[in-house]
């Protein structure tokens, strides 16, 4: 029998060199590494949570297993990655404050995001990574702001460096999924029908409308 409650697997995305693998390792292993590695295909994380909901009682004291996808962020690895964007559940969209590129190309992330993704509006934060190089930062809090705005997203400035914010980062993440995973239960008790959580190929979805797992 499984010691946890629900499987949760979570996506990075974003240019190279923008800090995903650091993010991830900070989180799950509380380390960073100073020397860098580019990420070569795909590569993944695990840990083990007890999510409290911050708004309701569904949630409170629910065992998660999250594995936490790392995608390499180069192009010659893009046909890969998507493969795996249909089995996320939800996603962490990187850029770095010290990049220009890195931050406009996120609508690009984004439009991938959205065709390969298990649903047309697929939950996601939009991470401000290595905002501890304040000295070197190209990319302002009020554009990163605006530009989580336009796209609907929760923006959170985080630092694998650091650890600012890593944990804030994810556990936004989770208080959509974990609200989805409730309107969803909700929604099939009401209807007197009450399916498996399923995020992937059969997981349907309705054109202009936002999906439910």
């Amino acid at each position: 029998m499984e010691n946890y409650d629900y499987l949760i697997k979570l996506l990075a995305l974003g240019d190279s060199a923008v800090g995903k693998t650091s993010f991830l390792n900070q989180y799950t292993n509380h380390i960073f590494q100073t020397n860098f590695v580019s990420t070569v295909g795909i590569d993944f994380f695990e840990k083990r949570v007890v999510y409290k909901s911050p708004h309701h009682e569904f949630g409170r004291g629910q065992r998660l297993l999250l594995q936490l996808w790392d995608t390499a962020g180069q192009e010659r690895f893009r046909s890969l990655t998507t493969a795996f964007y249909r089995d996320a559940m939800g996603f962490l969209l990187f850029y770095d404050v010290t990049n220009e590129a890195s931050f406009l190309n996120v609508r690009d992330w984004l439009a991938q995001l959205s065709v390969h993704s298990y649903c047309e509006n697929p939950d996601f934060v939009l991470c401000a990574n290595k905002a501890d190089l304040e000295d070197i930062r190209t990319i302002s809090t009020s554009d990163g702001k605006q530009l989580a705005d336009e796209l609907g997203a929760p923006y959170v400035e985080t630092s694998a460096a650091t650890g600012l914010n890593v944990e804030i980062a994810v556990n936004t993440l989770l208080d959509l999924l974990m609200d989805r995973i409730q309107h969803s239960t909700e929604l099939q008790l009401a209807n007197g029908v009450v399916q498996g959580i399923r995020f992937g190929e059969n997981a349907s979805k309705t054109p202009g409308q936002r999906c439910f797992c």
